[in-house]
């Protein structure tokens, strides 16, 4: 029995590269593939980090190395439990890791939910992103917007509805939507999130960039002191707070944006759409607090997306977090959001995916994992699976595509019909 293992990745976002990074280094000649159902890699770098945050898609960069260096395998425009089943990754793989993240918008769970008007924000990023498979929807919001939630991606929503066209110089928007928008833009958002401003969960950088864009005026109730023994974080957080409510605007104001912390939902109000929502305060100083609104957008975390089980057959697993390990049945480990839940940034996952890394070794080489002779990897895979995949080459041939094609003042414009991406890939 060989102690060098293949090992098939699903998902190739920032959690199975950093996974395929670490097993390459240890195991140089093992046959590693990184599948997607997608034909483009990356996948939350690509369309889920704001179009507007070059800097963080730059990571990319590093992970173009683990295929054109590194001798791992890209498979693209392959979907586990349609094109190929679990049962033929693990007859061809010793080792068959999870990384495809969470990407359905996680639920409020409030009455009035399922009006008109209420969006998940990461619907939007997505179709900001240019993502093929996202359902569509308006791209207008109305004049007053809600959005529920302090964290970054809440910041990332916040920064779309209050910049201009103009503002996304160098990134890849989609120029369509962001032209669609502006033409009814939000006058008045509030945002409103269950913490108070020392507990919530955006980063200082993310509020201090809102204060960058010209014709906003902030402002919030909320109480900016900074408690005795903050950490940094949390000390810069609030005087990031503090900053954006004593800012004098630039140019003309056209834009209202209202911080409310210490506030959960209550009922989105309306009977044929939106027309406001009733919160309830979080801590015991607060009152209940109502707030007119057109629309509702929900930045409040991520779950499992409704087909995920489909990947695992008949014999589907528990998928509940699992932070403690990434082991979840013979041969079958995951890592990442999908591991450990909605938390945590590329950084994390990195270091979530170390974890995970040192676990699988610690597995092959402890004999609880062999491989067998037939367990090649992607070569033992069934014909049409191989001739059905975008290799890293075609991906680079749709890449130059996109960079070529780019409208003036982005650094490329994307496909957004996947059929056309796979096309454009394998040069047909």
């Amino acid at each position: 029995m060989s102690t060098t293992p293949s090992v098939a990745i699903i998902g190739s976002g920032p959690s199975g590269c950093y996974l395929a990074q670490g097993l390459r280094k240890h195991w140089p000649e093992a046959d590693i593939t990184i599948f997607d159902q997608l034909a483009s890699p990356f996948g939350l770098v690509r369309y889920g980090v704001a179009a507007d945050h070059q800097s963080t898609k730059a990571v990319t960069r590093q992970f173009d190395r683990l295929f054109e260096r590194d001798n791992v395998r890209f498979a693209g425009n392959i979907r586990v439990g349609e094109d190929v089943t679990l049962e033929q990754l693990q007859q061809a793989y010793s080792v068959v890791a999870f990384a495809t993240g969470l990407t359905q918008d996680r639920k409020l769970g409030i009455e009035g939910e399922s009006l008109p008007g209420v969006f998940g924000a990461g619907v939007i990023t997505r179709r900001l992103n240019s993502h093929p498979v996202v359902e569509e929807g308006p791209t207008t919001f109305g004049d007053r917007v809600v959005v529920i939630g302090n964290g970054n991606v809440a910041m990332d929503i916040v920064r779309f509805l209050i910049k201009r066209p103009d503002d996304y110089e160098g990134s890849d928007i989609n120029d369509a939507l962001v032209e669609s928008y502006n033409a009814a833009r939000a006058k008045r958002i509030d945002v409103v999130g269950r913490s108070v401003v020392a507990d919530a969960k955006c980063d200082a950088l993310m509020v201090k960039e809102l204060g960058k864009i010209e014709g906003v005026r902030f402002s919030t109730a909320a109480d900016c002191t900074v408690p005795e023994g903050a950490d940094r974080a949390t000390s810069g957080r609030i005087e990031a707070v503090r900053e954006l409510n004593e800012l004098e605007p630039a140019g003309n104001v056209d834009t209202e944006v209202v911080f409310h912390f210490g506030y959960a939902p209550e009922k989105i109000i309306g009977e044929t759409s939106v027309t406001g929502v009733d919160f309830t305060p979080t801590t015991s100083a607060g009152e209940a607090l109502h707030i007119e609104a057109v629309s509702v957008i929900a930045a409040i975390g991520f779950e499992l997306q409704a087909d995920a089980s489909q990947m695992f057959g008949n014999d589907v697993p528990q998928l509940t977090a699992t932070p403690e390990t990434g082991r979840f049945g013979q041969g079958l480990y995951r890592t990442g959001w999908f591991k450990r839940g909605p938390r945590g940034t590329i950084p994390e996952n990195r270091a979530d995916a170390k974890e995970v890394t040192d676990e699988i070794i610690a597995d092959v080489e402890g004999g609880v994992i062999t491989t067998l002779p037939s367990q090649t990897g992607f070569a033992a895979l069934p014909e049409s699976v191989q001739e059905k995949a975008v290799s890293f080459v075609d991906w680079q041939r749709l890449d130059a595509h996109e960079q070529a094609t780019a409208n003036a003042g982005r650094i490329r414009t994307k496909i957004s019909d996947h059929a056309q991406m796979v096309a454009i890939a394998k040069n047909n």
